[in-house]
């Protein structure tokens, strides 16, 4: 992965990781493969690299997390989010939405 692929990674985890709690709680596990599955494998997060941006989230209010024990299955921590974590959601769509418009005005480049 080049240095700017980092950075852009880097720059859009929040946005990705509040946007797959938007309709359900998730663990770590869970989110790392929808990242993949729903980018065609463009975009990967190592799962371990995951949670200490979900540790921030919810220091921060953002997201809540609850410990899920299961039959037969270890025990998880799903998170889900919170009214805070819904409103940061919103403004950074917004700020996305935005950015992509005014990179599409500035290379040409026409997104459908």
């Amino acid at each position: 992965m080049s240095q700017a692929d980092h950075e852009w990674k880097k720059g859009s985890a929040e946005l990705l990781v509040l946007s797959l709690l938007e309709d359900q709680p998730r663990h770590g596990y869970d989110i790392s493969k929808l990242i993949q599955m729903r980018s065609g494998g463009a975009i990967r997060f190592h799962v371990t690299s995951l949670y200490p941006l979900l540790y921030r989230l919810e220091e921060r209010g953002l997201v809540e997390g609850r410990w899920v024990e299961k039959a037969e299955q270890r025990r998880r921590r799903y998170y889900s989010l919170t009214p805070a974590g819904h409103r940061v959601l919103r403004s950074q769509r917004k700020s996305w939405t935005d950015f992509v418009a005014a990179m599409g005005r500035v290379t040409g480049i026409d997104y459908a």
